[in-house]
């Protein structure tokens, strides 16, 4: 099954062009760059988006832009023992395990 989200996120971001300036744009596009951190590029954001957007649900993706604004809301997840949020956090990381597999940071 891992296999084959891969392949299909790969496709994905071949067919957006590797997640140029004008790959996909989203929430979690958008507070990645706002986030201001070194690694952030349009390039690397809009990929981000798009391993997203083959992943995660919206409700999902909402729920992960408020990492980008509040880390410890992150971990108070994590950390949780409520069965949503445990769920959550097995999709949120999958997403990240193949958003980092997928996307890399370019040196600016």
């Amino acid at each position: 099954m891992r296999y084959f989200l891969l392949a299909g996120a790969l496709a994905s971001v071949a067919a957006c062009g590797g997640g140029g300036s004008r790959g996909a744009t989203g929430a979690i596009s958008e507070a990645c760059l706002e986030a201001d951190r070194r690694a952030a590029s349009p390039a690397l954001c809009s990929c981000v988006q798009q391993v997203a957007n083959q992943s995660l649900s919206g409700s999902d993706q909402a729920r992960v832009v408020g990492f980008f604004e509040n880390p410890q809301l992150a971990q108070d997840t994590r950390q949780s023992d409520r069965l949503g949020d445990e769920r959550f956090w097995d999709r949120y990381r999958a997403f990240t395990d193949l958003a980092s597999e997928i996307c890399r940071p370019t040196d600016a």
